[in-house]
Order: C-alpha cells, then sequence, then structure tokens
C-alpha cells in the first residue's frame, strides 16, 4: 500500500503520479468518443451506409473486448510497464493505418487494430489494485475515473469542432497526437508495480477458472458490465437519434452526447469521498437505483409527449452518475475477489464488460432503425440497470452466506 502523496512526477522509480492513471484511463474513452460526430460524413467519404460506418464503434468495443482476455495475463507474466507500452505504441501505428485507409474496409481493420489502447485502461486499473486495499482502490479508482470522465464530456464538442472546421480526418491526427503524448509520459512516469507470478503464460492463462469459478467476481462483473453496458448502447443509439429524431448537425450533437458524463463525473467524486467509508456494495446499490430512476422518467415524459433533446439527453445525465457510482466500486470488488490475480481479473472483467457492451451498441442500432421516438434505446438501458441491481444483491446475499459460514 501507498501514499499517492508520495509520487513524483516523470520517476518512475516511485509510483505512477495519479495524472498518468487518468490519462491512461481516459485515452480509450477518447479513442471511442473523439470522432462519434463524424460519423456521417465518415459514411459519405468511404461511400458507405451508415449502418456499416457505426461498425467503427462495435468493432473497436469488441476487439477491445477480445484484448482484455490477454492484456491482464500477460501483465500478471511480463509486468505492468511493458505490455501498457506496447498497446499504446501499437494504437500510434493503427491510428496512421486509420488516416491512410483507401476504403472503408481497411479503415475498419486498422479500427480494430486501435482497440490495444485497452491495455491503457486495463493496467490503470490494476496498478490501482496493485497498491491500495478494496475499498480504498475504490476511492483512488473514483479519482482517475472522475477525471477520466471529462474525456467523453469533451472529446465529442472537439471532434464535431475538429469535423465541421478541418474534416473528419482532423479527428484522428488528435487520436496519433494523444497517443504519442501518453506513451511519453508513460515511459517516464510508470514503474513497475507487479513483480512476475513466476508462472508460465500457459500457467498464468490457467489460473482464469479460479476467477470463472467465484460467485463473487460474477456478481460483481455482471453490475459493472450492465452499468457500462447501458452507456454503450447509448453510444450505438445516439448518433442515430440526435441526426434522424432531433436532425443535430456534428458540432451541436457533440455538445449534447457529453451529458452522460456530467453524471460520471459526479458520480465518481462521491465514489472517491465516500467508497472508503461505506463500502462498495452501497454505493454500487446507489448507482442501479439513479440511473433506473433517470431513465423511468425520461420514458414518463416522453409518453406524455414532453419528449425532445434535452430530456432525452438529459436523462443520460443519470445514466453516467450511475456508471460513476457502479463501475469504480464493482471493479474494486473484481479486483478484490483473488488479489493475486488483480491484472488477470481486470482483463476478464473488461473483456465481459467491453464485450457486452458491444453487442449493446449493436443491439441498439437494430432496434432503433425506423423509430420515431428514442423509447427502444431507453427500455434497452431500464433493462440494464434493473438487472444490474439484481447482480448486486446476489453478491451481498453470497458474502453474507461466506461470513456466516466462517470464511
Amino acid at each position: 500500500m501507498t501514499d499517492a502523496s508520495k509520487s513524483r512526477y516523470l520517476d518512475r522509480r516511485s509510483h505512477p503520479h495519479i495524472s498518468t492513471l487518468i490519462l491512461m484511463a481516459g485515452a480509450s474513452a477518447m479513442a471511442i468518443n473523439l470522432f462519434l460526430p463524424s460519423l456521417p460524413a465518415m459514411a459519405v467519404h468511404f461511400g458507405a451506409e451508415y449502418s456499416v460506418m457505426q461498425l467503427a464503434v462495435a468493432l473497436f468495443l469488441a476487439t477491445n473486448a477480445v484484448m482484455q482476455i490477454f492484456i491482464g495475463p500477460l501483465s500478471d507474466k511480463f509486468g505492468r510497464r511493458p505490455v501498457a507500452l506496447g498497446g499504446i505504441g501499437l494504437f500510434c501505428l493503427a491510428t496512421m493505418g486509420c488516416l491512410a485507409a483507401p476504403n472503408i474496409t481497411v479503415f475498419l481493420i486498422f479500427r480494430m487494430m486501435q482497440a490495444t489502447i485497452a491495455a491503457s485502461l486495463v493496467l490503470s486499473r490494476a496498478v490501482v489494485g496493485d497498491i491500495y486495499s478494496r475499498n480504498k482502490a475504490a476511492s483512488m479508482l473514483g479519482y482517475v475515473t472522475m477525471g477520466m470522465s471529462l474525456v467523453p464530456m469533451l472529446a465529442p464538442m472537439i471532434g464535431g469542432f475538429l469535423d465541421q472546421t478541418f474534416g473528419w480526418q482532423a479527428c484522428f491526427w488528435a487520436l496519433l497526437l494523444m497517443g504519442l503524448g501518453l506513451f511519453t509520459v508513460v515511459f517516464f512516469d510508470l514503474g513497475e508495480t507487479k513483480e512476475s507470478s513466476g508462472l508460465t503464460l500457459v500457467q498464468q492463462f490457467r489460473e482464469y477458472p479460479e476467477l470463472l469459478t467465484s460467485p463473487r467476481f460474477w456478481g460483481y462483473c455482471m453490475a459493472s458490465a450492465l452499468s457500462a453496458g447501458s452507456f454503450f448502447a447509448y453510444l450505438g443509439g445516439a448518433p442515430y437519434i440526435a441526426t434522424e429524431m432531433y436532425q443535430m448537425t456534428p458540432a451541436t450533437f457533440g455538445m449534447f452526447t457529453g451529458a452522460p458524463a456530467i453524471g460520471y463525473f459526479a458520480g465518481n467524486f462521491v465514489t472517491a469521498r465516500l467508497a472508503a467509508r461505506l463500502g462498495v456494495n452501497r454505493l454500487i446499490i446507489w448507482g442501479s437505483i439513479v440511473m433506473v430512476i433517470g431513465l423511468g422518467g425520461s420514458i414518463l415524459l416522453h409518453m406524455v409527449g414532453l419528449g425532445g433533446p434535452f430530456t432525452f439527453f438529459g436523462a443520460m445525465i443519470f445514466v453516467g452518475m450511475g456508471n460513476g457510482l457502479t463501475m469504480p466500486n464493482a471493479t474494486s470488488g473484481m479486483l478484490s475477489v483473488r488479489p493475486h490475480l488483480a491484472g488477470t481479473a481486470s482483463g476478464l472483467g473488461g473483456t465481459i464488460m467491453i464485450g457486452g457492451g458491444a453487442l449493446l451498441s449493436i443491439l441498439a442500432g437494430i432496434l432503433l432503425q425506423g423509430a420515431e421516438a428514442p423509447f427502444p434505446l431507453l427500455w434497452l438501458q431500464m433493462t440494464c440497470g434493473i438487472a444490474g441491481l439484481v447482480a448486486i444483491y446476489l453478491v451481498i446475499k453470497r458474502e453474507k452466506s461466506l461470513a456466516a459460514a466462517g470464511i
């Protein structure tokens, strides 16, 4: 365990500075959100249907999920630092490929390769798990993701401005500069926080059953995945709703689409301040309830004829707040179930979360085709919130039974 205040910036002999962890966590969100307002223009540029262009989000998320299966065990075996630097370096190369792509097929291939930035997100969480105890880790993850929450708030606005001013390629030039900057910061600031497990790579992957047979791991994992799934469904459906239902320009959509990040920032602030005192389970419950209340209110307002951009995007503030309360606490819970497998747990949990998110993103796009109001997306998100409540209830029930048995 350590005190973050003892970190010396750009000195990898000390523990990494919290700003480095924030940048590592935020890079993946930047790669998802920055170019969203450009999707219609990119569809025109590549001569592709919008549904095909939307795969730039879904395929990135799906590849991101697969990558995380390997990132966790690799980092437990070889250490956090080399795996993080390798992932960021490959992201930079893939971004250059996106800029040079002559057609939609090549673009989507390089877009999938950009998912190596997942190493940055997975390992920012694993580093926190290496250094702090469970409730303290939840608090620190709250601070990390609170800073990260500014990314989905600002990235679409910046992306919309870049698209309208310079064209969609400017978004990918910005991602390339971000990747190069992040590589530099991580190289100089992130020392190694995890000693090698001493296992071969094959043995490391054989540790997965220890997590997969843990009901508590699954409960925390599903609480996190369902909360995040509500947001990923939003990513898949919001561009269609904004352009087809509300006729927004890319810049206007960029301003509105950052709504969840406002709530995400607030939720993470509460987590950072209260997790160590209240415990992770209680805050996960609060997060699911906040999400359900916000979405339920939006559905009712649309039913009585008061729907519109402010009603729809306003509800996403509650979704973001629910994510801010749920995800860092559920992640900390996952890491604490088997502390010696923190990297593997972070990777596996991320795989399930992002994989589910990719499916929900695609499902949202399918459900909204031909819809005249955002009801399909809102009901899908509401279902995620209710299922998340069930998941954390089962965790609490399991922990009580273990305590009663003296385990």
